[in-house]
């Protein structure tokens, strides 16, 4: 029976392959509920998650009641610079142990973008076959939407989603079990408020984007609207270059090219600011420009320690894998109640200079003790205490 659900779930997302997909801006940023807008007109929501939060901040509780492993799969955009996804993957299995909680990981990695579709539809597919109490996914390009509201619709699994702070308005009260990630319109407003105490008030900056989407959008266009309270403030150019280093280093050295005197361009990603950074240091004009990081990763932490990126938004990283091990500890407990609709984490703003190993020690707590293995099955039993 479950193979027959697997099979039909492939076919219809075949058949949503042909379909003229509409962009995000087209279906309207309008749709996401902020998160702060979200916790504050829904009862018991904003209560839910300082609690929630406190939680995944504390040292995980060792389970003392024996259950079947829980089976999860987990269907990743993470094969790209920043290491995020991976660090996710270890602090959600580290923490799964900790907890003393039997499970069966099944891990799908792949490439980001509108590319990977066609790969994580069949990974989607693949991962259903095994009858996953929890799937693990995200929400960035529209299609991402139509493969999730056929999962919400099935009832089964239960549907975590990564990345996302923002429910979606449209699905009412149907939403995913847990949304869970670092809020990418708080991340945007913090490193937006940074370039505007940097530089005067007539300072032109380029932006690069990612790929079209929901991220793009968040990351993107809240910086874009925090800088325009100053009237003179003047984007000279901006460019999608996915989350690709090669091709923001491309766009990179034609903006340079084209503007001989740009001294900020504002990154949406990792891989985009180490593209940039590439191209700055090829046509000798890192000292020039400055650049921002997203996510404040090991490689973005490199690259400030080396004096090449200037300052980035740091995720309080493991918090999310954390939050997620917790809110299925709670599910299985019969505490569902206590997991609240969204799990937003911890970030701080950090500059070329800082001392960062405190921060890296609490970001890191997990994954820097624990890798999980992304291309096989984890299985763990669970310990028997006396």
């Amino acid at each position: 029976m479950v193979q027959k659900v697997g099979v039909v779930f492939s076919i219809c997302c075949v058949l949503l392959m042909g379909m003229m997909q509409k962009s995000q801006a087209e279906i309207g940023l309008s749709d996401y509920w902020p998160y702060h807008e979200f916790i504050q007109e829904h009862v018991g929501e904003k209560e839910k998650a300082i609690k929630f939060a406190e939680r995944v901040r504390e040292k995980g509780r060792s389970r003392v009641n024996e259950i079947p492993p829980v089976r999860v799969a987990m269907i990743y955009p993470g094969k790209e610079a920043s290491d995020y996804w991976y660090r996710s993957a270890s602090s959600f299995e580290a923490r799964m142990r900790e907890l003393n909680l039997p499970y069966e990981i099944r891990p799908f990695f792949s490439e980001q973008g509108t590319n990977a579709l066609r790969v994580q539809e069949k990974q989607i597919a693949q991962a259903l076959k095994a009858d996953p109490d929890y799937l693990i996914f995200t929400l960035d390009v529209f299609r991402h939407r139509t493969l999730i509201e056929r999962i919400l619709t099935r009832g089964r699994p239960k549907l975590i989603l990564q990345n996302i702070t923002t429910p979606v308005r449209s699905w009412g009260k149907d939403q995913p079990f847990l949304y869970v990630g670092f809020d990418h319109v708080v991340g945007s407003e913090m490193l937006a408020q940074e370039y505007l105490n940097r530089f005067p008030d007539t300072t032109s900056y380029a932006l690069f984007y990612g790929p079209r989407g929901y991220v793009s959008s968040m990351r993107g266009g809240t910086f874009k609207d925090k800088v325009s309270v100053r009237k003179n403030v003047n984007e000279v150019a901006s460019y999608y270059v996915g989350y690709n280093r090669k091709k923001a280093k491309a766009a990179a050295l034609n903006l340079f090219k084209n503007e001989k005197n740009i001294p900020f361009i504002y990154s949406c990603s990792t891989a985009i600011s180490l593209g940039i950074i590439d191209a700055a240091k090829e046509l000798g004009r890192l000292n020039e420009i400055q650049v921002n990081g997203w996510g404040g990763g090991s490689s973005e932490l490199l690259a400030l320690e080396k004096g090449e990126l200037d300052f980035t938004v740091m995720r309080i990283n493991d918090d999310n894998g954390v939050a997620m091990a917790d809110a299925i500890s709670l599910d299985i407990d019969g505490r569902s109640g206590e997991v609240p609709t969204v799990y937003s984490g911890d970030m701080v703003l950090v500059k070329k200079g800082m001392d960062v190993e405190k921060l890296k020690k609490r970001a890191f707590r997990y994954s820097d003790q624990w890798q999980t293995k992304t291309d096989e099955v984890s299985i763990f039993h669970g310990i028997k205490l006396q």
